[in-house]
């Protein structure tokens, strides 16, 4: 209902009848009259039960759900959180420079080198242990010399190849999350990386809410909690933490539970939901509590409407009673007061309704550009390294315009400086998908078409092929090849894919690249080239491994992509063809239909 419609109704209540002359007997009231009145008590009764409970179900599950919708924001924060920083000891422990200093115990540079790289991925910190278990390198510069031999991430990290992950209570009450992995050099160990996640700022952001919220990991200990008492107990004995109630506490908890669903527990004496989410990671899980509180402000808001509507009817039927009653004028003034009362009530809780609505915008909204900064981030260094070849294609033809105009040929310069701003839309063009990839996470994920992700992607590399004099076959079938994913990724995946065949068909008489797309069982994209084919096909998705001149690439962007086609449940792979070239496979699940996300 409308604010207008709202002020209509007070207008009509808060309007008493005019009862100055006339008078009545209360015995007066013929029987039909009370039949009548009695029947509107026994319907505004049996509505106002019915309605209750039906609203109280109905609001509960959308208060439930949007609880719910906050956890899974929180859990995909985490999750990139601990992704972003758990890549790290990998690349560190690949470091050549860190290497080289453990082998030659010169550390002379190391913090320096580990603070810049904290403010780049905003990790709690950073440490260097060489292989005594001594700290040589740190972001906190106050603990270097202190030895952790007997520490166990780091006697963990000497027994795995892998990167070990390790939760350990603090003495604070808190809890530190860090990531380790040995540096090796061949059997040898020279040392240890270790970098904690700062988790803790979820865990204050959080505190900006009315729910309480709670992260478990997989043996249920809670390690991440709004209510400070709750870290490192279970559930069950951190909500059994409480104060004892009063009587007045007693009596509004007997009423609560006598007119709403039974709550799925008590915190600090209130009743709330329960919602419960899983984190992709390690078995851990996100509990929040809910209060009932906007759950019963909108189930009475809409009561107080029903209970107006039924009080509108009685004061109509004791309006027309009243001609035969006119004694009863001071029964009407008084129930006149009665529906000023309510109608007064009422706006305020209308009012209320509205903030509430308001408040709850402005967080969903926080929430959500705070997920799309954690994106922005995380694809920082993909977008620097699709932007390094149009980068150098614009030096090229600014060379060659150089020359063209020395020559007195404006017509083609002019021909060159056209390719420079179609790079230069290109650039702009890839910097804007940086919005897309905000929305990575399998929330965003969506039915696509591989077939329009392969056009869409050879679109972009048209020049590139036609100044390179690349023979494209493209085989697609006629019908669609549907997978759940993220188009803008998928089609990065294909653009990297056909720049590596373009570069390695460079030497070749009569390059040709030939992109295959079948599905069966799959969804399969076979990307083959006539060039050299691959030297060390064992180190090719690693980071920063690349074939390439200096300066001519970073080795980022078959790392990237083998990294997205894994978030997509797929697969690539590489292979040496006997008769020469390299080929590459992409394998999606295919999209039936009938598929759910694992949340």
């Amino acid at each position: 209902m409308s604010a207008g419609g709202n002020r209509n109704i007070v207008a009509r209540m808060i309007t008493p009848p005019d009862l100055d002359n006339r008078r009545a007997s209360i015995l007066g009231i013929p029987l039909w009259g009370r039949a009548a009145v009695f029947a509107l008590v026994v319907v505004a009764a049996v509505s106002t039960w019915f309605l209750n409970g039906w609203l109280s179900t109905n609001f509960t599950e959308a208060t439930r759900n949007r609880a719910e919708l906050r956890l899974v924001l929180y859990s995909g924060n985490i999750q990139s959180e601990l992704q972003r920083n758990s890549v790290v000891p990998l690349l560190l422990a690949r470091d050549p420079v860190i290497a080289d200093a453990l082998r030659d115990s010169n550390f002379a540079t190391i913090s320096q080198r580990l603070i810049d790289l904290q403010n780049e991925i905003g990790a709690a910190s950073i440490e260097l242990l060489d292989q005594n278990g001594r700290t040589v390198g740190a972001t906190d510069r106050n603990i270097l010399g202190t030895m952790r031999s007997s520490d166990a991430v780091f006697v963990d990290a000497r027994r795995t190849p892998d990167t070990v992950f390790q939760t350990r209570e603090l003495d604070s009450g808190g809890f530190s999350f860090t990531f380790s992995r040995a540096v090796r050099s061949g059997r040898e160990v020279l040392g240890v990386v270790i970098v904690s996640a700062d988790l803790s700022k979820f865990e204050r952001s959080w505190a900006g809410f009315a729910d309480a919220v709670a992260l478990m990991e997989s043996s249920g200990r809670i390690v991440l909690a709004t209510e400070p008492r709750w870290r490192g107990r279970s559930l069950e004995e951190a909500l059994a933490i409480r104060d004892a109630p009063s009587a007045i506490a007693r009596a509004f908890r007997a009423t609560t539970d006598w007119t709403q669903p039974a709550p799925d527990a008590f915190l600090r004496g209130e009743a709330v939901l329960r919602s419960e989410v899983r984190v992709p990671f390690r078995g851990w899980k996100l509990v929040s509590f809910t209060r009932y509180d906007s759950v019963r402000e909108r189930v009475n808001a809409a009561l107080a409407l029903v209970l107006t509507g039924f009080a509108l009817l009685l004061a109509l039927t004791f309006y027309i009673l009243s001609r035969r009653a006119y004694t009863q004028s001071e029964v009407f003034k008084r129930e006149s007061e009665e529906l000023r009362g309510l109608n007064a009530r009422l706006q305020r809780e209308i009012a209320a309704r509205v903030r509430m609505q308001k408040d709850l915008a402005v967080a969903e909204q926080t929430l959500a550009q705070s997920s799309k900064l954690a994106s922005l981030g995380e694809m920082s260094a993909s977008v620097s390294h699709e932007l390094n070849q149009p980068l150098a294609a614009m030096k090229t033809y600014l060379a060659g315009a150089r020359l063209l105009l020395k020559r007195k040929r404006p017509e083609e310069a002019l021909a060159s400086f056209q390719r420079i701003d179609d790079l230069i839309d290109r650039m702009g063009a890839i910097a804007r998908t940086l919005k897309s990839f905000a929305r990575k996470g399998g929330e965003a994920f969506a039915p696509i078409d591989l077939r329009t992700c392969v056009a869409d992607a050879l679109t972009m590399t048209e020049p590139l092929l036609r100044d390179s004099r690349v023979l494209l076959v493209r085989t697609v079938p006629p019908d669609p090849v549907m997978i759940l994913g993220d188009s803008v990724r998928v089609e990065q995946v294909i653009l990297n894919l056909v720049r590596n065949a373009v570069d390695a068909t460079k030497n070749t008489n009569a390059p040709q690249i030939d992109i295959i797309l079948s599905q069966g069982d799959t969804a399969k994209l076979t990307v083959r080239d006539n060039g050299e084919g691959i030297a060390d096909i064992d180190n090719l998705f690693e980071p920063f491994y690349t074939t390439k001149p200096a300066g001519q690439g970073v080795g980022l962007g078959l790392a990237i992509s083998s990294g997205i086609v894994k978030d997509h449940g797929g697969r690539l792979t590489a292979l040496n063809p006997g008769e020469g070239g390299a080929v590459f496979e992409v394998e999606f699940p295919r999209y039936t239909g009938s598929d759910q996300q694992d949340t």
